[in-house]
């Protein structure tokens, strides 16, 4: 199975060759701010370049590419001269990831030509046909966007999912952002000290306070999920390869991979969530470590078994 590390490559490598033909050579400052490169990956993918070519694959039939000094040089390549078009799919999923940006109030002018450019050329009907909404129905979205940019504390009360239990925080809201069909507050957490991100359709209550915070110069980019703690619980879980798709739903350290099973570290806030789902795999997982996950799992079951007595 090919890795998304290796599709990303790839793509990155179709792209740039085209880029730097049309322009008969290309600055590697460019390079390397166009197609987020480093010097060491830029490197690597030019010399994955100069050993392809055309089949009998002799000095003559390899294509060229190499740093000469501060230019990138790729030459012997015209059959790559024409940039990859795209499937109907990225097409689709561009017009669509453009319009969700722009309908979130978030967009630039650049992007709203952009988007309106590539609906004509791929889908003239598309915003028939296409209905991106990300406003958000959350009474606290509008006044969580105005402490944001007027530096204003905020307390809310928040109901977790992880501990199923709600909890009143003081956030300084840095940012409130939209991906995956949710909005979020990205700030710093006064209860844990720590940078946090809120879901903003759990907030159950929200004041925002007369205290102003200073922001962060430079802001991370927020981290979507669940944000690890010294105080998690960890387990250590054998996995068969029919539960190996749990590597992609669940934030999840890879131990060790073999072609028999996969040994993963789980970690939680809360050992429900491992124990629930070592019951739901059954036979295709096994605990390894873990005590508090165990006891749990032991709990769960016994209470599952009484039902049916």
């Amino acid at each position: 199975m090919t890795s998304d590390r290796t599709v990303t490559r790839l793509s990155r490598i179709l792209a740039l060759i085209p880029y730097v033909l049309a322009k008969d050579g290309a600055k590697v400052s460019e390079i390397l701010e166009r197609f987020d490169y480093t010097e060491a990956e830029l490197t690597r993918d030019l010399n994955t370049v100069f050993f392809c070519g055309l089949p009998g694959y002799t000095p003559g039939d390899l294509m060229e590419a190499y740093i000469d000094g501060d230019e990138v040089i790729i030459d012997a390549a015209d059959y790559f001269a024409r940039a990859p078009r795209l499937t109907s799919m990225e097409g689709l999923g561009l017009i669509a990831a453009g319009m969700a940006i722009l309908g979130s109030g978030q967009g630039s002018p650049e992007l709203g030509t952009a988007v309106t450019k590539l609906t004509k050329a791929l889908l003239p009907d598309a915003y028939a046909a296409i209905d991106v909404d990300v406003s958000g129905d959350s009474n606290n979205l509008a006044a969580l966007k105005e402490a944001a940019t007027d530096r204003k504390v905020v307390r809310i009360t928040y109901r977790s999912l992880a501990h199923e239990e709600e909890t009143v925080r003081d956030v300084e809201p840095w940012a409130v952002v939209t991906t995956l069909g949710n909005w979020y507050v990205h700030g710093h957490c006064r209860m844990v000290d720590a940078e946090r991100v809120f879901r903003v359709d759990r907030i159950r209550e929200m004041q925002v306070l007369d205290e102003e915070f200073e922001r962060p110069e430079k802001l991370t980019d927020p981290r979507i999920g669940y944000t690890p703690s010294d105080d998690d619980i960890a387990a250590r879980i054998r996995l068969t390869p029919a539960a190996r798709w749990v590597l992609d739903y669940y934030p999840v350290d890879v131990l060790k991979e073999t072609k028999t099973g996969t040994e993963i570290r789980f970690t939680s806030a809360d050992a429900e969530i491992p124990a629930r789902l070592l019951l739901r795999l059954g036979s295709e997982a096994r605990l390894l470590e873990g005590d508090e996950v165990r006891e749990r799992v032991a709990a769960i079951a016994g209470a599952l078994r009484a039902r049916y007595r």
